[in-house]
């Protein structure tokens, strides 16, 4: 009787555990369904974020956290999904634009970097996380490494997602106003998952991260969980290594909302208001960053064949599948584009950590 007794109550603190945590999953589940449905840019990411924010502040959210496995595991399947998007083909039909494009890329990194710094001049944000909120690429991996590489998650979270939904809001506006494009209303973009049957997929997925992540440890490279299997899936394409795989939706979805909740739960009602101190000059700054791609893009058109259009579109600092669908719906040139876009997004994610990690083995006493 009394081991009964004593089994009923060991497992009682478990089950408020577990009820918050099927109420956040429930919840983000349903949300991020809505957003979905109403084209909500990075909805996953965005809505998990949102939802965690206020299970936090209101005192409902899981004390433990998002575990650390569930912080890499989502770091994996978005490592292999960044690697997908280069393709070998599309890469190629740049031929001479390497250089210029690349240079955009570099231009791009630089200006990142400049406006990170101006936001690292706060009181209220180190450099580091300066950095990271304003890197013009790769938003999603970016927040989920953020807190790896020392910098504070729900300050590049809330500014990465504030660039993200300014770039791709007025990315239309701009096409039309400025570069006079008109949509064709027939293009369609197929990012489903077609092809390989979906277990074949998620072994893909599986074998790509596992490979990724340990080769990475076995290399120090900062951000294993992220850098090691784009790199891996990166390399399968470039080798010429025909494999017909995908991250399953459903799969990149979980990743999003893990990655949206490892930020979200860790707000508190002192950082929300440290955070809302500095968004005005968050904006200003992606702003900047903003207009000095367009400027970049203008140059990158003036040295290839591409037009001025192509070039901002190549350029723009937002999702790429925001921009991919922009350009196909508007008869820009879709394989410059998403060429340019995935080398800026990888460049990004490359250099960031790598650069991360150099400053922190030289700034240690």
């Amino acid at each position: 009787m009394g081991h009964a007794a004593g089994g009923a109550y060991d497992r009682s603190p478990r089950r408020p555990y577990l009820t918050r945590w099927l109420t956040l999953a429930l919840i983000t589940v349903v949300a991020t369904a809505g957003a979905s449905w109403l084209a909500v840019p990075s909805a996953g990411l965005f809505v998990a974020l949102f939802v965690a924010l206020v299970f936090a502040l209101a005192g409902w959210a899981p004390r433990s956290g998002v575990p650390r496995r569930w912080g890499i595991a989502a770091q994996a399947v978005l490592g292999v999904e960044i690697g997908t998007l280069v393709q070998r083909d599309a890469l190629a039909t740049l031929g001479d634009a390497w250089v210029p494009v690349v240079a955009a890329c570099v231009g791009t990194l630089l200006l990142s970097i400049a406006a990170g710094a101006l936001l690292g001049l706060r009181r209220d944000v180190d450099s580091l996380t300066g950095a990271l909120a304003l890197v013009a690429g790769g938003a999603s991996g970016l927040v989920a490494i953020a807190q790896e590489l020392g910098g504070d998650e729900r300050i590049v979270a809330v500014v990465q997602y504030l660039r993200v939904v300014l770039v791709t809001t007025t990315m239309p506006i701009v096409a039309i106003v400025v570069f006079s494009a008109h949509g064709n209303g027939d293009a369609i973009i197929d990012t489903s998952d077609a092809g390989a049957p979906w277990l074949l997929d998620l072994a893909f997925v599986a074998i790509c991260a596992a490979v990724g992540y340990l080769l990475a440890r076995l290399i120090r490279l900062p951000a294993p969980g992220l850098l090691g299997p784009m790199i891996v899936v990166t390399a399968i394409d470039l080798l010429g290594v025909s494999i017909d795989g995908n991250v399953p939706a459903l799969l990149l979805t979980a990743a999003y909302i893990g990655i949206g909740w490892q930020a979200g739960l860790k707000f508190t009602m002192d950082s929300l208001r440290m955070i809302s101190r500095i968004l005005p000059t968050a904006l200003l700054l992606i702003i900047g960053i903003t207009v000095g791609c367009a400027v970049l893009g203008l140059a990158l058109a003036a040295t290839t064949s591409m037009s001025a259009y192509d070039g901002y579109l190549a350029t723009t600092p937002g999702g790429v599948y925001a921009v991919l669908a922009i350009a196909a719906s508007t008869g820009a040139n879709v394989t410059f584009v998403v060429a340019a876009q995935v080398i800026r997004v990888f460049m990004m994610l490359f250099a960031v950590p790598v650069g991360a990690k150099i400053v922190r083995h030289y700034r240690r006493p």
